[in-house]
């Protein structure tokens, strides 16, 4: 790719996509209000005849983050399933059930155990660690919790982390997440299972769902990811195959704020596998 490309509209870029994989938070909320023109395009790629997948790096249930969703205002319409990380993790904690668990994360991420029963262990009794994030994300970062992963290191218990991301928004702020404890864990030597984007079983899952959807299989020249994390959307997006639109607006906004000087050269030493194209927001 020589050249980059701007789009106002996602109507420009759907000719040939029958598939769109949607990020959610920074796409169509930023966690405390929905973006309607985001949820106006998503429906009306819909009311062409496509597929939405919404696939989030949320450590919650499928159904939790629904309702979340319908909280926010985002209707059901805009999309035909969600995948979440949170729902890989419980498949991991549901085979390894009578294992010790040492649960690192904030309370309202209970529902990742609902229905499964898990044995909660302190640090020190446990047989592996789930991060949902840090305890108290509006006040803590990972540097908080280096005492905490050094025992477990010593311990060489894995951690399974079901939110792959290192920052969010939060309405104008950015808190951190799971996988800003995850990386300081990896720094120290310990082992890491990630569950959510970048890595491929969030994107098998999408794809077997619209498959199901279409009742055919879907050619991954005719998919299409958005999502605004170069870390997690545009390389999970690379490395499955498909092409990404980039939406600026959320947590790299500061490096876009001159969007309409950056030149090609630019944006790929920025981006590494520059996406299909870059706009400022989702909107049809």
């Amino acid at each position: 790719m020589t050249t980059l490309r701007f789009a106002e509209r996602l109507r420009d870029l759907v000719g040939g996509v029958d598939v769109v994989l949607s990020d959610i938070w920074g796409v169509v909320h930023n966690g405390l209000v929905a973006f309607p023109e985001a949820c106006e395009a998503l429906h009306c790629f819909r009311q062409q005849g496509g597929v939405v997948i919404l696939i989030t790096n949320a450590p919650r249930p499928a159904d939790s983050v629904q309702r979340q969703l319908r909280k926010l205002g985002v209707a059901d319409e805009i999309h035909d399933a969600i995948v979440s990380s949170g729902d890989l993790t419980r498949h991991y904690v549901a085979d390894h059930a009578g294992q010790k668990v040492f649960w690192l994360g904030p309370e309202r991420d209970n529902s990742i155990y609902r229905g499964l029963d898990p044995v909660l262990a302190p640090l020190a009794q446990a047989d592996y660690i789930v991060c949902t994030g840090p305890f108290n994300d509006e006040t803590e970062t990972a540097e908080d919790y280096l005492a905490m992963m050094t025992l477990a290191r010593e311990r060489n218990l894995t951690m399974i982390c079901a939110n792959p991301d290192i920052i969010v928004e939060r309405g104008d702020r950015l808190v951190y997440c799971a996988g800003a404890i995850a990386e300081l864990y990896r720094e120290l030597g310990g082992e890491v299972i990630f569950y959510g984007k970048p890595h491929r079983p969030i994107y098998q899952r999408a794809m077997a769902l619209a498959d199901e959807r279409r009742g055919q299989a879907t050619p991954l020249n005719r998919v299409l990811a958005i999502g605004d994390s170069v870390r997690t959307d545009l390389a999970g997006a690379h490395g499955f195959g498909i092409d990404c639109l980039f939406v600026t607006r959320g947590i790299h906004a500061e490096e876009f704020a001159s969007l309409d000087q950056l030149d090609p050269a630019a944006v790929r030493e920025l981006f590494g596998h520059p996406p299909r194209a870059l706009t400022r927001e989702l909107r049809w």
